[in-house]
């Protein structure tokens, strides 16, 4: 019996769709993974068949879609597809808050055509922007249909061994070197408190700033797990007390995002 689900406003039913895409987690990476050791068959599908597309960059979709077409053939030349970028300052401020109106980055799918929504790496709209485009698609009555695909948050929170039933994400801690250290002090204590899992992200090249102040900052009981290059081949999640921590040579590449996790 088939699933199709009938829409709640009728437009949607000549209506486009928007799907959510995922990207390989390699971008910014010296090494590049094959799309077929992360990305599902139906995936690369849905992928070489779109001809629109919104996206933080247009450069890196297309590079993105160049390696789709290596494995499966796009339905039309990347000359002839369509590419919206999203505004800078979406990038910078993020686009949950309400502050950016997106429907006009619809309006092929109004137009009954598919669109495809894409972020540099994992999926776009968590830990990335692309929620202002999701929100805008339900408003115009137009259906989104989420993609499978690498989700790095959710990687590492299944490899950390911490609490998966009940957990946060935080997004990036603070710059400052007190100010970070304040807000993880304030991440432990309720992490101890509520046994709810602390998410956190760094970029590549400040990872060992953040390693050394969680290292400095949390108690020696506190479980600390990173993850970085993740479905890299020198990927490595490692999770232990920070008192077992203070005593390892770091496995922490510098130079690939990794994704923190800390808990009890």
């Amino acid at each position: 019996m088939g699933t199709t689900a009938t829409p709640t406003n009728p437009a949607a039913a000549v209506n486009g769709k928007l799907y959510l895409v995922p990207a390989p987690l390699d971008f910014g990476c010296d090494e590049e993974i094959d799309l077929r050791n992360t990305m599902p068959w139906g995936t690369l599908t849905v992928a070489s068949q779109l001809p629109c597309w919104i996206c933080e960059n247009a450069k890196s979709t297309r590079a993105f879609l160049k390696r789709v077409n290596d494995i499966m053939p796009l339905s039309s030349t990347l000359q002839a597809l369509q590419f919206q970028e999203l505004p800078r300052e979406v990038h910078k401020k993020g686009d949950h808050g309400g502050n950016f109106d997106a429907r006009h980055l619809l309006a092929p799918a109004l137009r009954g055509i598919d669109v495809g929504l894409v972020s540099e790496a994992g999926m776009p709209a968590v830990a990335d922007p692309g929620s202002s485009v999701v929100r805008a698609a339900h408003d115009l009555g137009i259906k989104v249909i989420p993609l499978t695909g690498p989700v790095s948050l959710l990687l590492a929170l299944a490899a950390s061994g911490l609490n998966g039933q009940n957990f946060a994400f935080v997004g990036y801690l603070p710059q400052d070197a007190a100010e970070r250290s304040q807000r993880v002090k304030e991440l432990e204590s309720l992490a101890l408190r509520t046994g709810q899992t602390q998410l956190f992200i760094e970029t590549p090249y400040r990872n060992a700033a953040m390693l050394q102040t969680l290292l400095q900052t949390l108690q020696h009981n506190t479980r600390l797990a990173v993850c970085s290059g993740l479905t890299l081949t020198r990927g490595v999640c490692c999770s232990d007390s920070v008192k077992n921590w203070r005593k390892m040579t770091s496995p922490l590449d510098n130079s690939t995002p990794a994704v923190f996790a800390l808990g009890r």
